[in-house]
This record gives structure tokens, sequence and C-alpha cells, in this order.
């Protein structure tokens, strides 16, 4: 460890990491872990048994389920629990593989999440078309009517907040559109909930989310669909999640994400997310002042309070800024994939049409509900060391 660096606050909390990749994982909350072991401990039936321990783990999952529902906006019966966000996806495309007329299409927007990319891939095809977005990283609204045609897409795919840039989709017009067109919409909602309201989700007719990315382990999440039709399972085995969702439900991770989400649900008023809003923004006058020529991806635009996506000043991107960060004892991650030795630019960022080079150069800072802005300036610090290093 340096001594031009030091760390404070966040440090202390993770592990003795200034932890900036929440938007990759975050550690478990204390909401969470408490519903987790209560549950763990106290209701270890199978959901499905018939007796009184099985009852016992089955209201438990009707509570859990009546707690996500009730922040989306939506009715118990409409959540389907999974593994996580990604099996949610590969979900709704399953479905509508299933009962989608042969030719029809699915648009996707273009900077979807690999797990609702590859998802479309592999069940779609050349029938998936991307819906393309402006240079701030924002679906083209106008491009939805201009293309809908006389045969409008079966399906249209486009998330709440995005993962890499946090730049915001604008889902409820974009739901409004779906509904008047009659299209199917799809939202994944993963890195928007606990960060920002959920309220209002609930109308959008499928959305994911998972666990680990709000305060909840891994392995936990749901997806709100129609219940009617019945969703076709991905997963077939079983009856349970009423056919729709086959193995023995996760009764202590659905617990825990419900107690994360509304744990975060009561933390996140407009004064938090003001505060948290100018720490960032700070930190971002701070490192373009330091280091010139630092551009901010969608910077003019809507984007989540925690993350900032920072194409840095031209630099070998051999230096691998994340592993000299690490070193220093920051974690954070890259906005392409050129840190971990492939070639391939962010797709993300090559359809907000940003070059491979700059690709290259971008790193993304995604802070926590207890980050704090002592935190963002030993991030600038380090970040400041490395430039003058090189």
């Amino acid at each position: 460890m340096t001594n031009d660096v030091k760390l404070t606050g966040q440090a202390e909390r993770v592990g003795g990491w200034c932890y900036f990749d929440h938007n990759a994982g975050t550690p478990l909350s204390a909401a969470a872990r408490q519903a987790f072991l209560h549950s763990a401990e106290h209701f270890p039936g199978n959901p499905s048994s018939p007796h009184r321990l099985g009852l016992r783990a089955e209201n438990a999952l009707a509570g859990a389920r009546e707690a996500v529902a009730g922040a989306l906006g939506c009715h118990p019966q409409e959540v389907v629990w999974t593994s996580g966000a990604t099996e949610s996806c590969a979900t709704v495309f399953h479905h509508f593989a299933q009962i989608l007329p042969p030719g029809q299409k699915v648009w996707v927007s273009g900077v979807e999440h690999p797990a609702v990319m590859e998802a479309g891939r592999a069940f779609f095809g050349p029938r998936l078309e991307p819906v393309p977005v402006n240079r701030a990283g924002v679906v083209e609204l106008d491009w939805l009517e201009l293309h809908r045609g006389s045969r409008p897409p079966g399906l249209l795919a486009v998330m709440a907040a995005n993962n890499e840039t946090g730049v915001l989709q604008p889902w409820p017009q974009i739901q409004a559109w779906c509904r008047q067109a009659g299209v199917p919409f799809f939202c994944d909602a993963t890195q928007w909930l606990g960060k920002l309201p959920a309220a209002g989700l609930g109308a959008c007719d499928f959305v994911c989310g998972g666990g680990h990315k709000l305060g909840a382990p891994r392995g936990i999440g749901f997806l709100k669909c129609p219940a009617s039709p019945r969703l076709r399972a991905l997963l077939p085995g079983g009856p349970q999640e009423e056919g729709r969702r086959a193995g023995t439900e996760n009764v202590a991770g659905a617990a825990a994400l419900a107690a994360a989400l509304r744990e975060r649900e009561q933390q996140i008023n407009l004064e938090f997310r003001a505060c948290h809003t100018a720490q960032r923004d700070a930190f971002i006058s701070d490192l373009q002042r330091h280091l010139p020529g630092t551009q901010i991806v969608g910077e003019a635009t809507g984007r989540l309070w925690n993350t900032v996506l920072a194409i840095l000043p031209a630099h070998d991107c051999r230096r691998r800024w994340v592993v000299q960060l690490d070193k220093l004892g920051f974690a954070v991650s890259t906005g392409s994939a050129c840190a971990s030795g492939k070639e391939q630019p962010s797709h993300v960022l090559a359809a907000m049409g940003c070059r491979a080079e700059e690709s290259a150069r971008a790193l993304r800072f995604s802070g926590g509900w207890e980050t704090t802005a002592a935190d963002w300036q030993a991030l600038l610090g380090a970040l400041r060391t490395l430039a003058e290093r090189a």
C-alpha cells in the first residue's frame, strides 16, 4: 500500500478493499443476512411438503413473494422465483420461442446485458433485431414507431438502467408504446432495483431482477410475468411455481431478496439520491480536472447515482488500470474486455458510437449505499497516483 493513497470509509467494510464494483455484485446487507439466517433456521421444510414444516416454508415463500410484488406494483401470482436474472432472461426468450409464429421478429436494445443479448440470439438467431440508441445510450423512441410496420415484433426488450454506463432508459414511455402497439414488453430491472424506486415496474409485462445486485445473496432472483397465459417453463421437472419453474424453491434466498429490496426502498429517498448523486458528480469534476481529457460516458443524460463510466486519457491498455488499482486496494471494473485479455470491445459502447480504442480505456466505478464522499476522494487519489506513475 502506498503512502499517498489512504483508504477510508468503505475500505473498512468490504474485506479491506475500497469497493467500487457494486454493479457486478454487492456485499450482503444486514437485513438480507438476518432474513436469510432466520429463514434457514426456522423454515427448513420443503415448501411442497404436506406437513406443518413444509407449510411454514410455503408461507414464508409467499410472504417474500408478496413483498416483491408490493414493491413492483403487481399481483403476487405474477412473481416467479428463479436462480437469478440470467435464468429469468433465458426463461422469457424460451417462452416466446414457443409461442410466437415462425418468422416473427423480436426487438432488443443494442445496449442490453449479455444475459438478454445471448439468450435472444440463442432462441431467435437472425430474428433478433437490435434497436439503436443515441450517443448518450438511450433508446431511439422514434425508431420504434418508424419500424413497427404492419407486423410489429413479438417482443420488445429494453432494460431499465444500464449495467456499464448507468444510463437510464425511458421504460415508462416504452411500456406505454408497447401497450398501444400490442407488443409484450420485457424490462431487465436488475440494476434499477435497490437504487431507484421499483414502483410502476409491475406495469411491464415481464420484469427480471437478481438478489446479489441489491444486497441479497447470489443464487436468487425473480421474474415478473403475466399470470395468464401461463409461462412456458424453461426448467421442467416438477409442479413448483405453479408449473412455471421446476425445482425446490430457495426459501431463505427469497426471504433475503425481499428483505434487501424492502431495506433499499426505504433507504433511497429523494434526499439520499441527491446526496449520493452530488458525491458522484464531485468525483467526476475532480477527475476531469486532475486527469485532463477524461470523458464520462452518458454524462449529459440521466444515470444511476452510483455509476461512473470514464474513458481515461490515452495510455497503453496493457497498463491494466483494474490490476493496478487492485494492488492499491480498490476494486473497480472495466467498461470493455481489455483488462481480461480479450480483444472484443464493449458492445454497449460500440452501440453508442464509441471507437474500440476509446472502449479500451473505459473504467467503471460503481459505488454502493454506504459509499462516502471520502471513499470517492480516496479513489481519485489512487487514480492520480497511477497517472503520475505513468
